[in-house]
């Protein structure tokens, strides 16, 4: 077994464990309910741990936590060219008369 990544929130290492999973890559979560032993160790002792089971795996799992873990870089807003709506990047449709974003013109920074 090698440790791959830790991370303070156990949410974070649940996603990654899921990541990896799909990728095929068997792996364990270390340190899982030691959250509440903070205080009585050193917290980052606590902090959850991910393990994958081969160390063979160790490479290719430190380069899918690398992206998943990567900034996503938000889309443009864009105008809806049925009802004029300026709508936000990260959807796909208007919020407002349900005109899908393929027929909408980009329009990045420019406000109503």
């Amino acid at each position: 077994m090698r440790k791959v990544h830790t991370a303070e929130s156990i949410i974070e290492i649940a996603h990654l464990r899921n990541v990896l999973e799909q990728a095929g890559i068997a792996c364990y979560v270390g340190n899982e309910r030691l959250g509440g032993a903070v205080g009585e160790i050193p917290f980052v002792e606590c902090w959850p741990e991910l393990w994958v089971l081969r160390n063979g795996d160790a490479l290719s799992a430190r380069g899918l936590i690398d992206t998943a873990r990567a900034a996503v870089v938000p889309s443009p807003d864009w105008i809806c060219r049925s009802c004029g709506e300026r709508v936000e990047g990260q959807f796909d449709a208007c919020w407002r008369c349900s005109t899908p974003g393929e027929i909408a013109v980009a329009a990045a920074g420019t406000d109503r």
